[in-house]
């Protein structure tokens, strides 16, 4: 069987090629971390059609809402308010097989906005071939993943091998925006016996991601007549010495927590904005940053109440940000992930064994993707494996190997006959 997959992939693989580029050809970017609203309909349209072609046995359409995120923002902390959600959507398709057990994989629609065009060796939207690679926005973050999953079935039944267990193909939009789309999927009910997020991974398998809590502290000052800047209170040499504290709660951090997978805790100051001339005392300063954190030794209240507490510390033994104490809130969060291990994670280790004929790689992700969703609060077997790699994400000329996408598409092939395989009971 294996043999005959191999045959049809290669048979069939400028098809399965040409679906993927006609993807990427779609503007689906998100505006402003979904803030401003995303352009997914187009590409989940093109899905839509895409999975009726091929026969899928159900289809829907799940239009986003602000009530859905603000429930699971009350219940799990998880969310993101205040996004555009006109003509922004979900699509769930269905391909029935012959037991009731099941397998999603899950995928975003929409990507980052492209940066500079100038800088692209051709437009973000037309997709290019070259040395192996096609290029374009979107490739490996993530409608190669994505597109992976779908050409999946399409590769069984056009080798004409039965579907053994439902396959869920769940196209979700605004994750770039915090991974509002899949929590919405969750939080109507979407449950698979086992989850595939088809992030890159080159070609690695992700069992483990950080958590993330972005941060925005601001501070004032006074401002006046830099020839006298002893009158007034610099905000941006108060940020200066805040940002040194919280560079000391990293340290002890990195000092204090270790995991086989991921790297160390960390806190990144990403941007800072402050004062408003160099010949003027800074009146007001503010800075944004990025703390990731590890899953198991570590929680989102924890790492909030540790910056919060340094901060004011600080402030406390200063005279005047005693009197002017900082301003701190969070505006976008996500939990962290780790799979333990089980008969899914072991499903999948053999069906890539038997695509590749080597062990595959273990390892963790520094980066936040939907997974903590599937496996934190729908609580389904999860793990992350898609083609390209992390690098290519949010990058000028983005691209995908097309090996490597063509390798995911028998290596989905193959987990699907391998987790039908497997006794209902065993999950």
């Amino acid at each position: 069987m294996m043999e005959k997959l191999k045959e049809v992939l290669e048979r069939n693989k400028e098809e399965y090629i040409k679906y993927l580029s006609e993807l990427i050809a779609i503007d689906t970017q998100d505006l402003g971390h979904g803030i401003a609203g995303g352009r997914e309909k187009e590409g989940q349209d093109y899905l839509i059609r895409l999975l009726e072609k091929m026969g899928a046995d159900e289809i829907e359409q799940d239009p986003m809402t602000e009530e859905t995120i603000a429930a699971s923002i009350e219940k799990y902390k998880e969310g993101n308010p205040g996004h555009n959600y006109e003509g922004r959507y979900n699509v769930y398709g269905v391909f029935k097989g012959q037991k009731s057990k099941s397998l999603m994989f899950n995928g975003h629609m929409d990507t980052m906005p492209p940066g500079d065009e100038s800088l692209w060796i051709s437009s973000p939207h037309t997709p290019r071939i070259e040395d192996g690679k096609l290029y374009g926005l979107g490739a490996a973050d993530m409608k190669g993943g994505l597109m992976a999953s779908v050409m999946a079935v399409k590769l069984l039944k056009d080798a004409g091998i039965p579907i053994p267990l439902d396959v869920h193909i769940c196209s979700v939009c605004d994750e770039e925006g915090g991974g509002n789309g899949a929590i919405q999927a969750v939080m109507r009910g979407k449950r698979a016996d086992g989850v595939v997020v088809c992030e890159p991974t080159s070609r690695e398998l992700i069992l483990a991601h950080m958590g993330f809590v972005f941060m925005k502290v601001k501070i004032a000052g006074k401002s006046n007549h830099s020839g006298a800047k002893w009158l007034g209170v610099s905000a941006i040499e108060k940020a200066a010495k805040i940002m040194e504290r919280l560079n000391e709660l990293e340290h002890r951090w990195l000092l204090t927590y270790k995991h086989p997978l991921l790297p160390a805790p960390n806190l990144n100051v990403g941007t800072i904005h402050g004062g408003s001339a160099g010949s003027t005392v800074a009146g007001d300063c503010e800075f944004e940053m990025c703390i990731h954190y590890l899953p198991g030794q570590m929680s989102h209240d924890q790492v909030v109440s540790e910056v919060t507490d340094e901060i004011r510390r600080f402030a406390e033994s200063d005279l005047w940000l005693r009197e002017h104490m900082p301003e701190i809130s969070i505006y976008q969060a996500g939990g962290p992930f780790e799979m333990e291990g089980g008969p899914f994670v072991d499903s999948f280790k053999r069906a890539f064994e038997h695509a590749e004929g080597e062990p595959v790689v273990i390892k963790g992700s520094p980066a936040g993707c939907d997974s903590r969703l599937w496996r934190n609060i729908a609580g389904c077997p999860t793990i992350q494996f898609g083609p390209g790699n992390l690098e290519q994400c949010h990058s000028i000329n983005e691209y995908i190997p097309i090996e490597d996408y063509l390798k995911t598409i028998h290596i989905y092939a193959q987990l699907i006959l391998e987790w039908g395989k497997e006794d209902e009971a065993d999950e």
